[in-house]
């Protein structure tokens, strides 16, 4: 089984673990399933935490650095993935949950999400609460 993080769930691991829903925490728990955190989470952590978003108040290269010594494989974007992302029906307009979305369906992994608007996109997404 592979799970993808979304931008909050990897947020919440590295710096809130205590906002971690229970469901995740299981997830990140089992030594069997492959962790993925895409490069796109860091794209976003970098430019939210540049707007000041207190949300998101993580340096994205200790993100990246934290995520790859906790044994998280990175997931880099291709082309691929950003065009599965226009393919999408029009349910959520942030581009990086909907790049996220897109790479899940292609790569087959699953998702793992708190959002319920990305929960009602079709595909392999884990919403956990």
């Amino acid at each position: 089984m592979r799970y993808l993080l979304d931008t909050s769930i990897l947020v919440w691991t590295l710096g809130a673990p205590d906002r971690l829903p229970d469901e995740a925490s299981e997830i990140l728990a089992d030594p069997e399933p492959m962790i993925w955190f895409s490069a796109v989470n860091i794209w976003e952590i970098g430019i939210k935490s540049s707007l000041g978003r207190p949300d998101f108040d993580l340096n994205p290269h200790l993100a990246r650095t934290t995520s790859l010594q906790l044994g998280f494989v990175e997931l880099h974007v291709d082309g691929l993935h950003a065009a599965s992302a226009s393919d999408l029906p029009h349910l959520h307009s942030d581009p990086f949950d909907r790049l996220l979305i897109a790479q899940a369906i292609t790569t087959g992994a699953t998702l793992v999400t708190s959002d319920r608007t990305i929960a009602r996109y079709q595909g392999p997404i884990k919403l956990v609460s």
